[in-house]
């Protein structure tokens, strides 16, 4: 793509690298939060969970931005450039419906261990120090995986735009955010989220207006349609319905779908970034934040990839569209390529201030997210467990700087073995699909077992690596290198095996020999001793309390299990512990009704998003009119619409409060 790489200067890689001017920004909102408001990010509790204090909007608006990868903007119009419009929708609906699953978790993670500061956490009091390793094992590998793709699909697009040396890519871009993550802790990860949200959709906004109402190249939906119907006449999709590009019954779009299902269920339950916005937000608001967030994240990929990967699709043969190899897709190049045909240098420009913000929002989730991992379950569970706050504090921000040079160090491995983004994250539910359903037992399930989990966890990822590994013998005539692993039939078998033994042998298990846990321990995580009474959960529930469990951990601590975090000086009020949630928060009957809206909630639109919409149109080889092209286009529109006003003008109405305090004392030190 020599076309594409010079459209902009290379100075102006460097600067989006480093993002020196935004980490200076971000650095005046934690400045301005710590002069005006009670929230101090060099306490340990406001740095790795900011006091479980965040209200519904922002949270929302945290899990739009953190599950906005480069992948959403790049895979996602790769495989709207490879499969046409199937392969937005399987993108969107694919990772759309973990997150809202995900709500069940925490509202049981509110009921069940509200005081947790990981999900690891809570496995090493339920299941001791050998279930806490395993699923260390598969926590950290899966936000290495995360990592990685950021960095390789960021790194590959500000090369390819600007020229930037892609060595100097892979550790820039983490260096700058890591500058304000380190200064304002899990609070200013969360408005660096809502200020790349709000940015996020302006821009995807004015690429979606160009597409469709203003470009000269297309300007029209019908003028899209007339384009992409000449373009599968000339280049007839294989697997599609008539080969066209307008049409859900995709052979490959389905596969890619289940695999995208399957993956993305691994890097959601198994990923603390997740976890970190559940433990931030309050209980009573929680579900409500991951349903919202879920379902505006839903239009950020369906309607950019509908609208750029559907462009780099109908400009082929434009003498300003470059013509794409099928590493350069791998990549995630459509989106750029036509973004910077369809408007030139802006184009461009713009283009890599939104990878910049995905890339960047996600980076700083993962950042907090290992570096509240390595603290509280590697630190200070196994290194120093008598740790003092300011100890604790001091380390969580050195785990920050840490590991965004493993980032760096990461995405530059994968680089030069040839990895891309695209075959990443087809390849991450091989090896991490395994623990899903075992993580989300621990949490919920009293009955879940212990040794049963664990079996499931570690088998299902052997029996990934072996099906992924033989069938890419079988089909490619024992063949064995990144190219022939990375096909879809390949990756395919090795997702399903992974999942599918891990849930199978730990079910299983959990059902013939089933334990009988009582979460009060749980629930004593962390908790000082005025918040260690007993939580009652409603009789009957699988949360009540029981009087033994039928496991016994020798290496667990025999006398007390339970780790109380201490809390530094001046943090503590009367009742109140600053990063404690308060006992009149936690109302057992308001969160189980929670738990079952968000059961109920998840599953119906899960049904609607995987089965209900995409499946009829796909049996019925339906290939879309010009009506029906613009009724998809439009659903899409109002869909993105609705999802700003969700996570960018909500928040604002619900810390109105707050921000109106902010700027009396803004303008008190003025005029003083």
């Amino acid at each position: 793509m020599s076309s594409v790489s010079t459209v902009l200067p290379q100075g102006a890689g460097y600067g989006v690298g480093i993002g020196l001017f935004f980490s200076v920004f971000m650095l005046g909102l934690t400045a301005l939060q710590t002069r005006y408001t009670a929230f101090r990010p060099s306490n340990s509790e406001e740095f790795s969970s900011a006091s479980r204090s965040v209200k519904p909007g922002l949270i929302a608006s945290g899990i739009v931005s953190a599950w906005t990868w480069a992948a959403t903007l790049l895979q996602s119009s790769a495989v709207a450039y490879e499969y046409g419009i199937s392969g937005p929708w399987w993108y969107g609906a694919g990772a759309t419906v973990q997150v809202l699953l995900f709500a069940q978790l925490a509202a049981k993670m509110k009921l069940n261990a509200p005081n947790a500061h990981t999900f690891l956490e809570i496995i090493g009091a339920r299941w001791g120090t050998v279930a806490h390793k395993v699923f260390l094992f598969f926590g950290l590998a899966t936000n290495i995986i995360v990592s990685s793709m950021l960095i390789l699909g960021g790194s590959a697009t500000v090369t390819d735009l600007t020229g930037m040396n892609t060595i100097a890519a892979c550790f820039l871009i983490p260096l700058g955010v890591a500058i304000y993550v380190v200064a304002g802790g899990m609070r200013a990860t969360l408005l660096c989220d809502y200020t790349h949200t709000t940015v996020l959709f302006a821009i995807i906004l004015t690429f979606v207006f160009t597409v469709y109402t203003t470009s000269p190249k297309i300007g029209s939906i019908s003028k899209m349609h007339e384009l992409l119907a000449s373009a599968s006449e000339a280049r007839p999709v294989s697997g599609n319905a008539n080969g066209s590009y307008l049409t859900m019954r995709s052979k490959n779009g389905l596969i890619f779908g289940v695999i995208n299902v399957i993956g993305n269920f691994a890097t959601v339950f198994n990923d603390q970034a997740y976890w970190q916005r559940a433990i931030a937000s309050r209980p009573a608001s929680c579900v409500k934040a991951y349903l919202l967030g879920g379902l505006a994240w839903f239009a950020i990929p369906f309607t950019f990839a509908t609208t750029l990967g559907l462009a780099a699709v109908a400009l082929q043969g434009d003498p300003d569209m470059p013509v794409l190899s099928a590493s350069d897709v791998s990549a995630g190049l459509p989106a750029p390529a036509a973004a910077a045909a369809l408007l030139g240098k802006s184009g461009a420009a713009a283009m890599l201030v939104l990878l910049f913000l995905a890339v960047t929002s996600a980076t700083s989730a993962e950042l907090i997210a290992v570096s509240s991992i390595l603290t509280y379950d590697v630190y200070k569970k196994y290194i120093n467990p008598h740790a003092t706050e300011a100890q604790v504090s001091q380390v969580s921000h050195w785990m920050v700087a840490f590991y965004a040079l493993v980032m760096g160090i990461a995405g530059l491995i994968f680089f030069y073995i040839g990895v891309s983004m695209g075959w990443l994250y087809t390849f991450m539910g091989v090896i991490l699909g395994s623990a899903v359903v075992p993580v989300a037992m621990c949490i919920t399930w009293r009955k879940a077992n212990k040794w049963g989990s664990i079996a499931g966890a570690i088998s299902g990822f052997w029996a990934g690596i072996i099906a992924w590994l033989v069938t890419t013998s079988s089909l490619n005539d024992g063949l064995i290198n990144v190219t022939t692993c990375g096909g879809y039939y390949e990756m395919l078998a090795g997702n399903l095996a992974s999942i599918g033994v891990g849930a199978i042998i730990s079910v299983v298990w959990s059902l013939i020999y089933p334990e009988n846990f009582d979460f009060d321990i749980t629930r004593a995580i962390n908790a000082p001793p005025t918040h260690r009474s007993r939580v009652p959960a409603k009789e009957g529930s699988d949360d009540a309390p029981n009087e033994k469990s039928e496991y016994v951990d020798d290496k667990a601590p025999a006398a007390s299990p339970i780790d109380i975090q201490s809390v530094s000086d001046g943090q503590a009020g009367g009742d109140t512990v600053a990063g404690v949630t308060d006992d009149s928060e936690l109302d057992p009957e308001g969160l189980q009704v929670a738990f079952r809206f968000a059961a109920w909630s998840s599953i119906i639109l899960l049904l609607v998003m995987i089965i209900i919409i995409p499946l009829p149109l796909f049996f019925a080889q339906t290939i879309f009119g010009v009506r029906g092209l613009e009724a998809w286009v439009i659903i899409g529109i109002i869909w993105t619409f609705c999802s700003a006003l969700a996570v960018v003008l909500y928040p604002l109405y619900e810390s109105r409060e707050t921000l109106l305090m902010v700027t009396k004392g803004m303008v008190k030190v003025g005029v003083s």
